[in-house]
């Protein structure tokens, strides 16, 4: 643990403060359509991270992150709070094939690679492709990149990236373990039906959303809790926006059926 984060707990539990760039970079209007700040920062964090952090150790990776974050520069990663529960649910999960929704930097991909089990593999798409190779450059530095890919596009995009996902990734029916959904808010719901059109889950699949309370994602929370039990199975889990105490945010932990 960083000693950022060892001043904002006592007792075991975690100290009440927020930061106001949180809100200055929620109401950004290039965030929402670039996923970058356009301060410069996404580039500062990979310099920051190849110049503080062991090369090939994941978990200094990781904690350079954070420390980063904490003391540097706020980012729209998951952060360490909300991190855990996505820890939790990978191992759960144990996943062979993994598909994330919003690569950004690359944090929760390394994440998801510390608790992916030997041999899993995970496919991140990103928007944005300065974002992708800043995730890049990251995984390389902690030498996980030949178990992570990033590709440039959506899974709203003609078919394009989804077809790539099927012809060099090995997408197919039952064959994807493990989503982790972070971008586009409103594209939460029509890309997880795109996945369960594509009949890449299986019953026992995992799908973990983030930010479905801050900033929210309403039609999504909607249609899970409409299915709950019929073709899915779900947990809310109350936490906070990343890395700060202040704002609660809730990461929706979901298991396929089927149907």
């Amino acid at each position: 643990m960083t000693a950022m984060p060892r001043l904002l707990e006592a007792g075991g539990k975690r100290l009440p403060f927020l930061r106001w760039s949180v809100l200055r970079m929620l109401l950004a209007r290039r965030l929402t359509k670039e996923w970058q700040v356009g301060d410069g920062r996404e580039e500062a964090l990979a310099q920051y991270v190849t110049s503080h952090a062991a090369h090939g150790d994941l978990d200094d990776v990781i904690r350079a992150i954070d420390e980063f974050c904490y003391s540097r520069s706020f980012m729209i990663n998951v952060g360490d709070e909300k991190g855990e529960i996505l820890d939790a649910a990978v191992r759960r999960a144990a996943p062979q094939q993994a598909l994330e929704l919003g690569t950004y930097c690359g944090y929760s991909g390394l994440r998801i690679a510390r608790a992916m089990p030997e041999g899993g593999r995970l496919a991140s798409i990103e928007l944005n492709p300065a974002n992708a190779e800043i995730a890049r450059r990251i995984w390389d530095h902690a030498r996980v990149g030949d178990r992570l890919a990033v590709l440039v596009g959506t899974l709203g995009d003609s078919g394009a990236t989804v077809e790539r996902l099927e012809a060099e990734h090995g997408f197919g029916p039952g064959s994807l373990d493990f989503v982790f959904i972070d971008h586009a808010k409103d594209a939460y719901l029509p890309d997880v039906e795109r996945i369960v059109d594509r009949g890449w889950l299986h019953a026992g699949s995992v799908v973990v959303a983030d930010n479905i309370k801050l900033p929210g994602a309403p039609e999504y929370r909607d249609y899970m809790r409409t299915q709950e039990g019929n073709s899915w199975r779900s947990i809310e889990h109350p936490t906070h926006a990343e890395y700060q105490t202040l704002l609660k945010d809730v990461v929706l932990e979901s298991e396929y059926i089927g149907g």
